[in-house]
């Protein structure tokens, strides 16, 4: 009886043609999804990243070419009316897009699908519009995220210069108590305005370096610097003149109600403000003089010392004698009521004229009390009267006078003038020769009449006024 072989290779074979199939199933399902996840999961890269390829199918026909770089240019969102064509590997793109970087990184995305032969990019760049602002509003948008980011710190610095304002308010206020004892009104209002300004400054700063805005406080305290430079030369002038009355404010060459010369100008002084000094003339005018003015000329204070010298001049003839004319001008000098017995009064010979000797008389009075011009008035009134009563001559100027066919001339004896010195001596002008009259004033000074005019005037500089204590 022959075996029959083929009884035990049944189960086994059966059992190998099962796990084969087996196998073959489990290949076809793993290959099947891998297949689909290459062809969900592709990445796009933009241009300058790599050189990464996009793999569709192993073996891609042209329809998946297109079907697939279409899917990605529109998921991106940059492109309108995108349409893709693909011929033997040669793909065509046409479309638009809004720029120039959109339109390159279509053309390289398409280069690195595997099985493209070639490129043509007919995309087309939107050229935007000249009423176009979405630019714009997209930079508003973004400065808005930023600043709502930066709003804590931002409300942080504020809340510390707001505490740094009130410390530096604190400490000015005690400082200025103190400065109001020992300077002068435009002094502590100087030295006010300039704390405050450099305290705000250093708040500021602060706070913005809080808030995160370092460059911006640089900015601003550079700013403000090169701000004060073209602010002062433009206002030059107006520095100039605040400056000189910080200076006329330290130094006190006048006070209010003095009496002074400035520039050719002789007033009493009403105001000083941060421009300038205001003069009552002797005319009652009010005279402005800008302060850097003031401050660099000449100033003549009459009140500082009220004793002012006065002087004349008057002319005798050759023929009188000379000590004796002297002696008459003295004479009155030294009665008269307002002319001071020191410093004394003096009677000097100044020249020789053409016909006259010249007498130059120099004496002294008391400014806030009498007038100058009146006193003058009243002496060379009493030292005529004098003269005349002494036969003194007091001849003009000598002319002269030619005569053309000539002049026959007889001479006499005179007799010897008398020595004055001799004679009684002089005792003055006569009681019926007043010291000075109604017409003169009666020598009183003006000062307290203008010192008057100036407190019922208006004043026309407005302004603090700087002396005042």
């Amino acid at each position: 009886m022959v075996p029959n072989l083929r009884t035990p290779l049944t189960p086994f074979l059966s059992i190998l043609i099962a796990g084969f199939l087996a196998c073959t199933i489990l290949m076809m399902t793993v290959s099947n999804s891998s297949a689909k996840q290459d062809d969900t999961t592709g990445e796009i890269t933009v241009p300058s990243g790599g050189d990464s390829k996009i793999n569709i199918l192993p073996v891609a026909e042209d329809e998946a070419i297109e079907d697939r770089l279409t899917k990605i240019l529109e998921a991106t969102g940059w492109f309108f009316d995108i349409s893709v064509a693909v011929e033997e590997g040669v793909v065509f793109m046409n479309g638009r897009t809004d720029t120039e970087d959109y339109r390159k990184w279509a053309g390289e995305l398409a280069r690195k699908i595997p099985d493209v032969a070639a490129v043509v990019n007919h995309i087309q760049v939107i050229a935007p519009s000249f009423w176009d602002m979405t630019p714009v509003f997209n930079e508003m948008n973004e400065m808005w995220k930023a600043s709502l980011k930066k709003l804590p710190r931002l409300m942080l610095g504020i809340a510390a210069l707001l505490i740094f304002l009130l410390f530096i308010r604190i400490i000015i206020r005690y400082f200025s108590s103190i400065l109001d004892r020992r300077l002068k009104p435009l002094l502590r209002d100087v030295a006010s305005r300039i704390t405050t300004v450099l305290a705000v400054l250093i708040g500021i700063y602060f706070a913005l370096q809080i808030a995160g805005l370092s460059s911006l406080a640089t900015t601003i305290l550079g700013g403000t610097g090169i701000a004060g430079l073209v602010a002062g030369i433009a206002f030059r002038d107006i520095l100039e003149n605040y400056l000189a009355s910080i200076l006329i404010s330290l130094r006190n060459p006048f006070r209010i109600g003095d009496m002074v010369e400035i520039n050719a100008h002789t007033g009493i002084v009403e105001k000083v403000t941060t421009r300038g000094t205001v003069l009552m003339n002797l005319d009652g005018n009010h005279v402005q003089i800008p302060n850097s003015i003031v401050y660099k000329s000449i100033i003549r204070n009459y009140t500082a010392n009220p004793n002012c010298r006065g002087t004349f001049e008057v002319g005798i003839g050759f023929d009188n004698e000379i000590s004796f004319a002297q002696k008459i001008v003295f004479t009155i000098l030294s009665e008269h009521p307002a002319v001071l017995d020191t410093p004394e009064a003096l009677v000097l010979v100044n020249s020789l004229g053409s016909a006259t000797v010249k007498l130059k008389v120099y004496f002294w009075y008391n400014l806030s009390v009498h007038n100058g011009f009146k006193l003058t008035s009243s002496l060379l009134r009493l030292v005529k009267s004098s003269f005349e009563k002494e036969n003194i001559s007091m001849p003009d100027e000598a002319r002269e006078v030619l005569f053309p066919h000539g002049i026959s001339v007889r001479m006499e004896e005179q007799p010897q003038p008398p020595d004055r010195l001799q004679q009684k001596e002089f005792i003055g002008p006569q009681d019926s020769e007043e010291l000075s009259t109604s017409a003169e004033g009666h020598l009183a000074s003006e000062d307290v009449q203008l010192r008057g005019q100036a407190r019922a005037s208006r004043t026309p500089e407005e302004g603090e006024n700087l002396l005042e204590e």
